[in-house]
């Protein structure tokens, strides 16, 4: 353990790992990604870090955390789909055992491993976050729920017994962060030299819906959506073409066709609320992440802290979500999301949204800050990266190993490359290939070729390089690259356990 993995040898100690991630939150919602929304703190990371514009997730919340937790496909990780079993291995609704999380992978190396925040990979016992290798944890073991209280039907949990909130002043982010600062402070020393590392996972629920902020930051965003969404994509595209985000060859997508012109919206002030109360949501997250960069100063860590965040996949076009409420969004009384047009603002400049594997579904943020490696901030990567690196990025900063059997079951080995190449300016080896399926939906990524079908469709190819918004198919023009790219496909599927969706629904019904 004298130095760092893949870094060399070097005086500093192991870093601290911290990993915060978003909730259905989409590419162009934050600052840094040229979004309008206030988040100073996370355009601090970014402008002393590197910010990944080509990085993926799975496309949905559950797969989306077994992936990162593990280093593995969803599918090999056992969580296939949700948290319902669904009678195969790869579709077992938890983390199987044939897979480690960090946490499991680093606690062995002396890191103390510390969670808050939402699971949803493990309902039951013994699936929950301190039976897969944290110290500690506070947080909500099921998906989303009301903000200001606990619904029926979700659990939360302090380590292993459950929780139920209370107070006039409870907000599921702000709890989060409360946590996060707490953990940070009990478990950081006075100074990196003589204190145990830890990583510290921080998975916010911010801003899936429902829809609930505090007054003050509603307020904050109040009439700033009234310029509607047509205009807020164009200003949003623009602004990433000159950061450098997308590459302006890269036309903006066609509104969604469910979708009307802003000038023929129904109720524009509604709207307006809608998208306030879920930019509200955001910078609450943000105010929470200050707080714990400040903690981390204060203990003198933060320099060797590698602090990576992200989020779980695109925004979300899920409307109607139960129990629906009438009324105005932000109270804990109301109950609603911020619905298909906003969604498609979220994910600009790209297609589709949460659920869907093309790029507006499976594109993220991804933030990596570290000041004692990351000697240039505010550079960007064109390097694709994906969920699955992040396992062999924290073994490879902190020297651990990755154990091949847990609890005398031989472990699947890690799918992921280290990320820290690109963390360092270098050219990293890449993916021969990546991969995706959710609910049908399928994607090979082989370079900048991207093989793409919205189940039950046709596959679609398009060249990222050049049509990254994946307006211009070009399947009829390349059959032998579609029929290649498809048998890579199904070759990744039979090993990963892929099941095809329509029998997993006929099993599921029959």
């Amino acid at each position: 353990m004298a130095g760092v993995a893949g870094l060399g040898a070097q005086s500093n100690p192991r870093p601290n790992i911290v990993l915060i991630m978003a909730d259905d939150m989409g590419f162009s919602d934050i600052g840094c990604y040229g979004g309008e929304i206030q988040t100073p703190n996370l355009d601090r990371l970014a402008k002393g870090g590197v910010r990944f514009t080509h990085f993926y997730n799975t496309a949905r919340c559950c797969p989306t955390r077994s992936a990162l937790l593990t280093g593995l496909y969803n599918h090999q990780a056992g969580v296939g789909h949700m948290v319902a079993d669904r009678g195969a291995p790869a579709y077992q609704g938890y983390l199987n055992d044939r897979c480690v999380t960090i946490a499991e992978a680093l606690r062995p190396a002396g890191y103390r491993t510390l969670m808050t925040g939402k699971w949803h990979v493990g309902e039951k016992r013994p699936h929950w976050p301190c039976d897969r290798g944290f110290e500690h944890y506070y947080g909500l073991i099921s998906g989303g729920s009301n903000y200001f209280r606990l619904d029926k039907g979700r659990q939360m949990a302090i380590d292993n017994e459950p929780h139920i909130p209370s107070g006039d002043r409870f907000y599921m982010t702000d709890a989060f962060s409360d946590h996060a600062v707490s953990f940070v402070d009990q478990y950081a020393g006075k100074n990196a030299a003589t204190a145990d590392p830890f990583f510290l996972y921080l998975a916010y629920t911010a801003p899936h819906w429902p829809l609930h902020a505090w007054p003050e930051d509603i307020a904050r965003y109040r009439g700033k959506y009234k310029m509607g969404w047509d205009e807020l994509r164009k200003r949003r595209h623009a602004r990433q073409i000159e950061m450098g985000i997308v590459d302006k060859r890269w036309p903006l997508t066609p509104r969604d066709g469910k979708v009307p012109a802003w000038s023929e919206a129904d109720n524009p002030d509604e709207w307006d609320l809608r998208m306030a109360v879920y930019a509200a949501q955001i910078h609450r997250m943000d105010v929470g992440i200050g707080r714990l960069l400040a903690k981390l100063e204060e203990k003198k860590q933060l320099d060797n802290t590698l602090i990576m965040f992200l989020a779980d996949n695109g925004g979300c076009a899920e409307e109607n979500v139960a129990p629906e409420v009438p009324g105005p969004p932000g109270p804990a009384e109301s109950f609603t999301s911020y619905r298909t047009p906003w969604a498609n603002a979220s994910n600009t400049p790209f297609r589709l949204y949460k659920h869907w594997v093309h790029e507006g579904g499976i594109s993220t943020p991804f933030i990596a800050h570290w000041p004692d490696r990351i000697r240039k901030g505010g550079g960007l990567t064109h390097q694709p990266g994906h969920l699955i690196d992040v396992m062999a990025t924290c073994l490879d900063v902190s020297g651990a190993a990755y154990p091949s059997e847990r609890k005398g079951k031989k472990i699947t080995p890690f799918e992921g490359r280290a990320l820290t190449p690109i963390f360092e300016g270098r050219t990293r080896k890449a993916h021969p290939a990546l991969y995706w399926e959710h609910e049908g939906n399928r994607a090979v990524r082989e370079g900048d070729w991207k093989l793409v079908s919205r189940h039950p469709g046709d596959w679609e190819l398009y060249d990222l390089k050049s049509d990254r918004t994946e307006l211009s198919n070009l399947a009829s023009k390349n059959p032998d690259r579609v029929a290649r790219m498809k048998k890579m496909y199904e070759a990744w599927a039979a090993r990963c356990g892929v099941v095809e969706w329509n029998d997993l629904q006929r099993a599921r019904k029959a």
